[in-house]
């Protein structure tokens, strides 16, 4: 007969793995409220203490409990339960902040980030027994929860996108998390991994590879006859083929001697955030990538379906373009890539989509 208690011991993990993320996945959203971040602060505050007092129960020399029968599970279940709670604590930032980074990630060097987020918030679902055993590890996911945190926290209190913002905020994970282990009773475990985390992060910093949170991407396109009109942003895109179900537009588009093509976007930012922005177009060359036209703009926060920005290049020569939204210090937030031929689209090839 199955033990109940060693049942529910295994089926926490997965429950709060998937039960959190749903609850992540639709109350996050598309917009990114403050309520969201006190949240996930709360659970890095309650994280902190708990870390604080297992740490007490470790150096007061206390052991886990031994014994059989169902008093003895049940007191090693309680011995266990603090480091489910830390667990759930970990699994609830790691998890929201999966999603906002995911829906910040605009091309693959900021994705591969966020999919190694998404890594380390399973990895957490599986590593849950290990706390016990090994503090580093707890210090090394405490200073990486602090750090992404405050990554996407501080910009979005402050209302500014400042590069500062960012080596503010990973210094400050990183020294919150050596304050507590200098606090902690007998300072259990090593702090290094902490500050390697953050040597890592300034490196994936500067290869472009993290996403320029709190901006959310939420649409773009390439297309032609472009109006807008009062509050009205519209452009004609051609079709996809019928195969390409997922796509809103085809990868190819048309351009008659002389003609426009148009970029449009929609950026996402929290109300009170302005951000500076800016449409770059580039045209591969034998060399590489050439820009051929930027275009800078700003944009400030809080309307749902993205603040909107467009611009143009005049009669682009075929090959491979590439249209992209950044802010205006380098961060990459979005890039679409398209094939430019020679001709004209028939009216029935063209879709009008709306901004």
């Amino acid at each position: 007969m199955t033990d109940p208690l060693k049942f529910l011991q295994r089926l926490f993990p997965p429950a709060a793995f998937f039960g959190g993320f749903a609850w992540d996945a639709l109350t996050i959203g598309q917009r990114v409220r403050a309520l969201d971040l006190w949240t996930l602060g709360a659970f890095l505050l309650a994280a902190g203490l708990l870390i604080l007092w297992l740490a007490q129960r470790e150096a007061s020399g206390a052991a886990a409990p031994e014994g059989s029968g169902w008093r003895g599970r049940l007191a090693s279940l309680a011995w266990q339960a603090p480091y489910l709670l830390l667990q759930f604590f970990f699994g609830g930032i790691f998890s929201a902040l999966f999603i906002l980074y995911f829906k910040s990630s605009g091309y693959f060097g900021t994705w591969l980030t966020a999919c190694l987020l998404g890594a380390l918030l399973v990895a957490n679902e599986f590593i849950g027994k290990q706390y016990g055993r090994r503090f580093t590890l707890v210090w090394a996911l405490f200073a990486l929860n602090a750090i992404l945190l405050g990554n996407f926290a501080l910009p979005h209190a402050l209302g500014s996108l400042n590069p500062l913002w960012f080596y503010v905020s990973t210094v400050g994970g990183a020294l919150l998390t050596h304050g507590l282990w200098r606090l902690a009773p007998g300072r259990p475990g090593r702090i290094f991994p902490a500050w390697v985390l953050v040597g890592a992060l300034l490196l994936a910093w500067r290869l472009d590879m993290i996403a320029p949170v709190p901006l959310v991407r939420q649409d773009m396109a390439v297309g032609h006859d472009f109006v807008r009109d009062g509050d009205r942003f519209a452009l004609q895109v051609e079709a996809p083929p019928w195969w390409a179900f997922w796509r809103d537009q085809a990868s190819t588009v048309q351009v008659p001697e002389g003609g426009k093509l148009y970029g449009v976007s929609a950026v996402f930012a929290p109300l009170g955030v302005t951000a500076a922005l800016e449409h770059r177009w580039e045209v591969r060359e034998k060399d590489g990538w050439r820009l051929v036209y930027r275009t800078r703009f700003h944009s400030s926060g809080g309307r749902e379906r993205g603040f909107r920005g467009y611009s143009w290049v005049l009669n682009p020569p075929p090959g491979e373009w590439r249209f992209i939204v950044a802010t205006q210090d380098g961060r990459t937030i979005g890039v679409f890539s398209v094939d430019v031929v020679r001709g004209t689209p028939q009216p029935e090839e063209l879709w009008l989509r709306e901004f």
